[in-house]
């Protein structure tokens, strides 16, 4: 056989790919056989084609990308065009590439993947003004405001922010009416920080299509990095008040309050999700952790039972949180089944240092101390994990120097590991070494500047054992400052406000970390303060109800026992 025939007639079938990388196979490179081109398959054609071929798979770019240049302009074929731009971009050479994609863009110029890529090349090589008459064709001969929906990808990785939202801006001026307009110059705006600007279009963008879910959830994204958390909630209130089907603005709202620690209003969102869409096992499982957040034992059981049985997609993070609240309600025995029953996925290894505390928690020290022993680790981080499991165990013989002994030593071999700091800081409180807990918690802190518990621990403790108060206020101001929401941080400023005599600011904050979290010690700082208010009755409601949650709580009855006559 002949083998000019045979080369042309592969020529011919390659030419109908433009293959996506520069080393695709035959098999992405056989569709239609086109036409050979205005230039014919001649043989310089077909030795320009084979060079190009040739180096792209001996992984020289750049002479594969000049070789298909001169091919698609001597073809004038879109696809060889297309192909030449690629290897050009992969040659990381943007002349050529451009050069390529303006004869690309020519000679197909309804494709709008050949304008997306010509204008992405000129808006990326500073030419932005010469982008703009191909973008404006583009936007008019698009459908409906698609073609605005779709700038944001077009143009992100163009890295002068205020080019793009200069010339978005610029193409939305002739389309006053068109929220989608609006919703680019917003998203422009965002990626340029002018948080303003970015706000006030997705305000004229929700005026001109109200309801529109898309652009709600960007405004509250921003609102969100402005910090104005308060504006953010009122929003999202507004917003569901006059489009309660907005399901991914609820769904949102719900997480925010979460996050703000506002778990009875977050429950109240995620349950009018759950009545609209019954079988979403996600929703349920938000429901389960809301639930337990504010000590809702029961509920929250049947929220996560319920998303097991609707098969959640992550099955192992749903018996982790079983597990979580078997222990919360002292079955340490139906702890241990949860755990047990995990036995793949993220949540595999935490679940086996929870067998030990488990195990531990039921009395059985030696087979938790033998658990935790047979436990393989692949890494520091896991090691130090067990070593925190077994400080725990041993925590729960009440011999805090043995606790303190081995969190030294773990520090000796893992010197400023932070989770070991916080907890030998915890021991040594107990064995009355504040000068090691105030060590150690300020060497966090250099560590961790962003730390909120650690400025939260030094703050409590001198307030608590220490007349060095006005040094614990100021340490509790910067953990309310990084956590204002955290109901353990509330909880302490309280107390260190109570203990300066300050009782009125002092019982406001211990109501709100109340409200937050019903945990018996806040429940027995907040009686306590009532109680020197004279106001008895509400303290002994607290202690009454925390009692009947927690009856072996050894604060509460030391607080009630200490007060109450």
């Amino acid at each position: 056989m002949n083998a000019k025939p045979l080369c042309i007639a592969l020529l011919a079938v390659s030419l109908s790919a433009c293959a996506h990388s520069p080393n695709s196979g035959p098999a992405e490179r056989v569709a239609a056989a086109p036409a050979a081109g205005k230039a014919g398959l001649t043989e310089q054609v077909l030795y320009q084609f084979l060079l190009g071929e040739i180096a792209s798979q001996r992984g020289d770019l750049r002479l594969s990308a000049e070789a298909f240049t001169d091919l698609a302009e001597r073809t004038k074929d879109a696809r060889v065009a297309r192909r030449a731009t690629e290897l050009a971009l992969y040659a990381r050479q943007p002349e050529l590439a451009l050069r390529n994609a303006r004869l690309w863009h020519q000679l197909e110029p309804d494709a709008p993947k050949a304008l997306q890529t010509l204008v992405s090349l000129l808006v990326g090589g500073g030419r932005a003004a010469e982008a703009k008459p191909y973008l404006e064709s583009w936007i008019k001969t698009g459908k409906g405001g698609e073609p605005f929906l779709q700038l944001h990808g077009l143009l992100a990785r163009h890295k002068d922010k205020q080019v793009v939202l200069d010339l978005i801006s610029e193409l939305a001026t002739g389309f006053p009416a068109m929220p989608e307009a609006r919703y680019a110059v917003a998203q422009a705006a965002l990626q340029a920080a002018n948080w303003p600007r970015a706000l006030a279009a997705l305000d004229e963008a929700l005026r001109l299509k109200p309801g529109w879910e898309s652009a709600a959830l960007l405004k509250a994204q921003i609102l969100q990095q402005t910090g104005e958390e308060a504006d953010l909630l009122d929003f999202f209130r507004d917003f569901l008040a006059t489009e309660p089907g907005a399901r991914e603005v609820r769904l949102a709202y719900a997480r925010q309050l979460a996050r703000a620690a506002r778990y009875q209003e977050s429950r109240v969102q995620f349950e009018a999700l759950a009545q609209e869409r019954p079988d979403n096992p996600e929703t349920h499982f938000s429901i389960g952790l809301v639930a337990l957040q504010t000590n809702d034992l029961e509920s929250a059981r049947a929220s996560l039972l319920k998303a097991l049985e609707l098969k959640h997609p992550d099955e192992g993070n749903v018996r982790y949180y079983l597990g979580q609240l078997a222990e919360a309600r002292n079955d340490f025995n139906d702890a241990l089944t949860w755990y047990r029953s995990i036995d793949k996925g993220r949540q595999h290894f935490d679940a086996q240092l929870r067998v030990a505390v488990a195990l531990a928690k039921l009395g059985r020290l030696d087979e938790a101390r033998g658990w935790l022993k047979s436990l393989s680790t692949e890494d520091d981080g896991e090691r130090i994990q067990v070593l925190q499991a077994v400080a725990q165990i041993e925590r729960e013989t009440g011999n805090f120097q043995v606790v303190f002994d081995l969190l030294s030593e773990g520090l000796r071999n893992y010197p400023d590991t932070p989770e070991l700091l916080y907890d030998r800081a915890m021991a040594a409180e107990k064995l009355d070494r504040l000068d090691v807990l105030e060590t150690d918690l300020r060497r966090l802190i250099e560590l961790r500047p962003d730390y909120a518990h650690a400025y939260n621990a030094l703050g409590y403790t001198l307030a608590d054992r220490t007349t060095r108060l006005d040094e614990a206020i100021k340490l509790l101001e910067v953990a309310i400052s990084l956590a204002p929401d955290d109901a353990f941080i509330q909880d302490s400023m309280g107390w260190a406000l109570y203990r300066l005599g300050r009782l009125n600011e002092a019982v406001d904050y211990l109501r709100r970390a109340h409200a937050g979290k019903p945990d018996p010690e806040i429940a027995a700082h907040l009686g306590e303060v009532l109680w020197k208010l004279g106001e008895h009755e509400e303290a002994r409601r607290v202690w009454d109800s925390s009692l009947k949650l927690h009856p072996d709580s050894e604060s509460l009855r030391e607080t009630t026992s200490r007060l109450m006559p």
